[in-house]
């Protein structure tokens, strides 16, 4: 069992890295090899002030080296799409945001990406449910949404040089679209699978990037949304396509290293209802260390009904419940897309939410 390391003096607290302060953060030991788990995994002691806590099963779920089996043959390929030879033609020379460690990061060949387009995933199956095909491709188009033999997706992750980073994979009820957590569709990764095979080393140096990290070098002049999961920002890119919608893999997974790419530009993080003073304690800590222009949105706690606040929903889950409405048969003109006219005329306040999510003033 893991547990949190016992104080034996200085030497066993730590430099937070949630908030920088010295000596106020306690690793989690593993239980087995009475070893630290890792440097970020643990609990800060300035609970009212950070509030910083990484546990062993997050961990674990962002770095499953031993989950599920391999892909045994491979992606299965259905379609081309023209945006995987702009991705592919973007691996620039001059990788300004690279980090400043030692071992650079370590990388994906792009022929994957490539081998595992297609639309045929229990995701995209869920999508069609309320997206139209134009729709659909837009999203397989952006963020080079691949597929595996069993129908899990493939979220790749491209960082803005156009490198591949890794590939999230993960399994999805086709109906609830909701991600299968407990059986074989657990989350699993493209790195650990092409290791188990051999096709990269052992040492293999995984330093993770924002899901749609490689818009923003496609899309320079846009603004930049931030989300929890990859299923958020795909669905909110569909509605305000005048922004670029990012996924930082989960609640922790925002970081100082991630946001290093988004230097000069106009940020705003929408985390699900419950991480908003997590998200707005690293908010400040990005503006301090990063020079953008970034603040946190309040639209979803301030809308939020106490049972949507237990259940933790999302910017998608608002969308989607829209998105499913019965479409009206009297169509408007506005400045929006026919399908959002429609959820506006089913129900107006969310126009006060579109509003305020894309136009607000920073």
């Amino acid at each position: 069992m893991n547990y949190l390391e016992k104080y034996k003096g200085k030497s066993t607290r730590h430099d937070c890295p949630g908030c920088g302060a010295k000596l106020s953060f306690t690793i989690y030991i593993n239980g087995d090899t009475n070893e630290p788990i890792h440097k970020t995994v643990g609990k800060c002691n300035r609970e009212s002030k950070c509030g910083y806590h990484y546990t062993p099963k997050q961990y674990f779920i962002d770095n499953p080296s031993f989950l599920s089996p391999p892909l045994g043959g491979g992606w299965v390929g259905s379609h081309t799409m023209s945006s995987l030879s702009k991705i592919q033609k973007s691996n620039f020379s001059n990788p300004s945001n690279s980090s400043n460690q030692m071992q650079p990061a370590g990388t994906i060949p792009f022929k994957y990406v490539a081998q595992s387009a297609s639309y045929r995933s229990n995701f995209v199956r869920f999508l069609c449910e309320f997206l139209t095909t134009e729709q659909i491709s837009y999203i397989g188009d952006n963020y080079a949404l691949g597929a595996t033999k069993t129908k899990e997706v493939i979220f790749w992750q491209i960082d803005i040089n156009g490198k591949v980073r890794t590939g999230k994979i993960m399994q999805y009820n086709p109906t609830t679209g909701r991600r299968l957590k407990h059986q074989s569709g657990a989350i699993d990764w493209v790195h650990n699978k092409l290791k188990k095979s051999k096709e990269l080393p052992e040492d293999f140096n995984l330093q993770q990037c924002f899901f749609g990290e490689h818009l923003l070098k496609i899309y320079p002049d846009k603004q930049v949304a931030i989300v929890e999961s990859e299923k958020s920002a795909i669905i909110a890119s569909v509605i305000m396509p005048d922004l670029i919608w990012l996924a930082a893999g989960n609640l922790n997974g925002l970081s100082i290293e991630k946001a290093k790419v988004l230097k000069g530009r106009n940020v705003t993080l929408f985390p699900d209802l419950g991480g908003y003073d997590k998200w707005s304690i690293k908010a400040n800590e990005i503006k301090q260390s990063v020079r953008c222009d970034i603040k946190v949105s309040t639209i979803l706690e301030n809308i939020a009904t106490e049972s949507q606040r237990c259940d933790g929903l999302d910017i998608a889950d608002y969308i989607i419940e829209e998105l499913k409405n019965k479409t009206m048969q009297t169509q408007i003109l506005s400045r929006f897309t026919p399908v959002l006219d429609q959820m506006i005329l089913t129900n107006p306040a969310l126009l006060i939410l579109i509003d305020k999510l894309q136009f607000e003033e920073v």
